[in-house]
Order: C-alpha cells, then sequence, then structure tokens
C-alpha cells in the first residue's frame, strides 16, 4: 500500500496564534509555530480523503493544492471539525458527483442542523453530499479499509481512523482498552498532545506520550497543539528520537 499523508492544519479550535495573544508562541516567527485547525489528508491506494472540514478547510485544501477528493471522515461533531464543509461544492462542480462523507449518527445529524439548507432546497449552488452514517465497526472508502477506533473526548465519543499502518487519534483524551487492541501494531500514530498542564478533554504532553509508549510505533506525531504547550523548537527537544510535533504542511509518506 501507497500512503502519503500531509497535516493541514495542526492547532485547537482556536488555531495558534490565538487572537489577540501575545504569548511567544503567539508572536512567534517560526512557521511551525502557525496552526490552523487540525485536519489531514491523506492519499492512500489511489483515494484522496480529507479527515475533519474545520473553519479553515477552504484555506488548507488551496495551500496544499488538492485538486481531487474522493470522501471525507468525520471525528466528531464540534464546529472547528465540521465548520468549512459548504467548500465541497467546487469539488462538487468539478468532479460531477456528489461528495461521500463519512460519520456517526451525532456527526450527520449536526451537519444537517448547521448545513440544513443543503438538505431543504434543490438549489443548484449548495453542496451536494453522499452520507454514510458509520458504526464502530469496519468500512471501505471505495476499496480502501478504514477502521474506525472510538475514543472519548470527556463525555463525547470520537472516532479515530486506523488505515493499513497509519492511525490518526485527535480530540481524545481517553482510549477505551478495546479500542487500544485496533491500534497495536500501527506503524505510524498520530494523536492529540494539547498542552502540558491537565485538560478536561485532551491528552497532555505526557498522557500522549504514554500512549506512545503502550503502542510502541516505529513514529508518533503530535497534534491538536495549544499555544500553551510551548515553542515548536523547545518542545521538540524534550521527545524521544521518535516522537515529534506535526506542523501545518509536514508530509510523511508510508
Amino acid at each position: 500500500m501507497s500512503l502519503k499523508v500531509t497535516f493541514l492544519g495542526t492547532g485547537t479550535s482556536q488555531g495558534v496564534p490565538v487572537i489577540a495573544c501575545a504569548c511567544n508562541v503567539c508572536l512567534s516567527g517560526d512557521r511551525r509555530d502557525k496552526r490552523l485547525r487540525t485536519s489531514v489528508f491523506l492519499e492512500a491506494d489511489g483515494y484522496n480523503i480529507i479527515i475533519d472540514t474545520g473553519p479553515d478547510f477552504r484555506y488548507q485544501v488551496l495551500r496544499a493544492g488538492i485538486s481531487r477528493l474522493d470522501a471525507i471522515l468525520y471525528t466528531h461533531e464540534h464546529r472547528d471539525h465540521i465548520a468549512g464543509l459548504d467548500d465541497v461544492r467546487s469539488f462538487n462542480f468539478k468532479q460531477k458527483m456528489a461528495m461521500p462523507i463519512y460519520g456517526n449518527h451525532q456527526v450527520i445529524e449536526q451537519i444537517k442542523r448547521e448545513f440544513h439548507y443543503i438538505f431543504e432546497s434543490s438549489y443548484p449552488g449548495i453542496p451536494r453530499l453522499e452520507i454514510h452514517e458509520i458504526q464502530n465497526q469496519g468500512f471501505a472508502v471505495g476499496n480502501l479499509p478504514v477502521l474506525p477506533i472510538r475514543v472519548m473526548h470527556h463525555k463525547l465519543p470520537v472516532f479515530g481512523f486506523r488505515i493499513h499502518d497509519f492511525t490518526y487519534i485527535t480530540d481524545a483524551n481517553y482510549i477505551p482498552e478495546p479500542e487500544f487492541d485496533k491500534v497495536r501494531g500501527t506503524k505510524i500514530l498520530v494523536i492529540n498532545a494539547l498542552q502540558k498542564d491537565d485538560h478536561l478533554s485532551h491528552f497532555t504532553l505526557n498522557e500522549a506520550l504514554e500512549v506512545v509508549d503502550r503502542v510502541m510505533p516505529e513514529k508518533a506525531y503530535f497534534t491538536h497543539i495549544s499555544h500553551n504547550l510551548g515553542l515548536h523548537k523547545d518542545i521538540a527537544k524534550e521527545l524521544p528520537a521518535n516522537v515529534m510535533l506535526a506542523y501545518d504542511g509536514l508530509s510523511i509518506t508510508l
């Protein structure tokens, strides 16, 4: 299998820099400290897939030069993960097809509420969607197998996804033991690491490192990073050799 992963965004719901913040991270000139809302682009076995379409979706797609999109996977229904969905219209027009989207029941219902006009009108300029409601069991995007991983974002169930030897988990602070079994053996693990201090609904840096120790991937990348974590160049020095902070625009190939 061929798999290329491009990080479209690696920041929190506010992004980095945060509006009106004058901390050293938000004022940093290092491009690795400039973080749009969390999203990732996968090129796998001939399929182009994006996980989550946050408020920065349009700019992320333009910046990455993405000209074809075969499907969108949704981790959960928070606005920083779904707000940019309307901009799939351009792919509808170019590809002359509805956009397949995959999410659990809560995600689909939230999309129907927030983008109600998609489902209430026949106006030709609205997005066209092909909805797939998924459960906590494997499914396929075309011929590409996808394994959901049900994790917890405080009290909210969130889906991570495993595609062959790549696993992506964001907005989590707990992985139930049966779900850990789905992650074991993965070669590349992407997981959220918000900050060093305790947080109600996200893994801290140390908690994310503990997950890496349990999974033992060849490489791990941290995402959904807050300005509170610190400067990229400083935190990178604290990490094990097989762990790094992801940053916007980073591409990796399996």
